[in-house]
C-alpha cells in the first residue's frame, strides 16, 4: 500500500480517527446511560472511551502532543456524542445492541488509523500492527475499568483478534503496495465483521475455566 504524502494522508488519518472518536464516545456514553451516570459522568465517560486509544498511540510513536489533546475538534467530536446520547439514548438504543455495535465500529476504525499512523511513521509493519490493535482496544479497556468491568479484551471474547486481523489487512496493502483507501475500507469491514459475528454467534476463544471444566 503506498502510504499518502502530505495533506493527503493528514486527511485520510483525521477522518478514520474523528470517526472512531464519535462512535467510540457513543458506546461510552451508551454504557454510562446504562449505569446511570450523571450528565458530567456520561460527558467523561464519552471522553474517555473515544481518545484512550489514539493517546496510547500517538505517546507511543512519538506523535506528542497527542492528537486528542491538541486538536479541539476530538473534544468536540467526543462531547457532542456525548450530549447526544444524554438526551436520544433512547433511539439509539433502539439499534439491537447498540453498545456493541458502535463498539464494533471503533475498534474497526481505530485498529485501521492506529495501523495507518504507524506506519507513517515508518514504523516496523508488524509492530504497526500491534500498534494498530492497541489503538483499537485502547478506548473499550479504559471504558470498561472506568465502569467497575472486567474489559472485553480479556475475556474469552473476540476482540483484540478482530482488531489485529484489520491491522494485519492494512499492513499487508502496504507491502503489497496497494492504494491506501480501499486497503482501509477492506480492513475495517473485516474487523466489524468480525467481531459482530463473533457476538452474533458467541464465538469464543479459550479460558482457564473452560479448560479446568474439560479436565474433569
Amino acid at each position: 500500500m503506498t502510504i499518502p504524502s502530505g495533506e493527503m494522508l493528514k486527511t485520510l488519518l483525521l477522518v478514520l480517527d474523528l470517526a472512531g472518536t464519535f462512535v467510540f464516545a457513543l458506546s461510552g456514553a451508551l454504557a454510562g446511560v446504562k449505569r446511570r451516570l450523571d450528565f458530567f459522568g456520561i460527558l467523561v465517560l464519552s471522553f474517555a472511551a473515544a481518545n484512550s486509544g489514539g493517546i496510547a498511540r500517538d505517546v507511543l510513536i512519538g506523535a506528542t502532543p497527542p492528537a486528542a489533546i491538541s486538536d479541539w475538534r476530538y473534544l468536540v467530536v467526543a462531547l457532542c456524542a456525548g450530549v447526544l446520547t444524554f438526551f436520544a439514548h433512547r433511539a439509539i438504543e433502539r439499534v439491537h445492541g447498540s453498545v456493541l455495535v458502535f463498539d464494533a465500529a471503533g475498534l474497526a476504525l481505530f485498529a485501521v488509523a492506529g495501523t495507518q499512523k504507524a506506519l507513517a511513521f515508518n514504523l516496523n509493519p508488524l509492530m504497526a500492527a500491534v500498534l494498530g490493535m492497541v489503538t483499537g482496544i485502547g478506548g473499550g479497556i479504559v471504558r470498561d475499568v472506568l465502569l467497575t468491568e472486567v474489559p472485553a479484551v480479556l475475556r474469552a471474547e473476540i476482540y483484540a483478534l478482530a482488531a489485529l486481523a484489520g491491522a494485519l489487512v492494512v499492513v499487508a496493502g502496504h507491502l503489497l503496495s496497494l492504494p491506501s483507501a480501499p486497503v482501509a475500507v477492506v480492513a475495517a469491514s473485516l474487523c466489524f465483521a468480525i467481531r459482530v459475528l463473533a457476538l452474533q454467534r458467541n464465538w469464543q476463544l479459550p479460558s482457564a475455566a473452560s479448560r479446568k471444566g474439560r479436565g474433569r
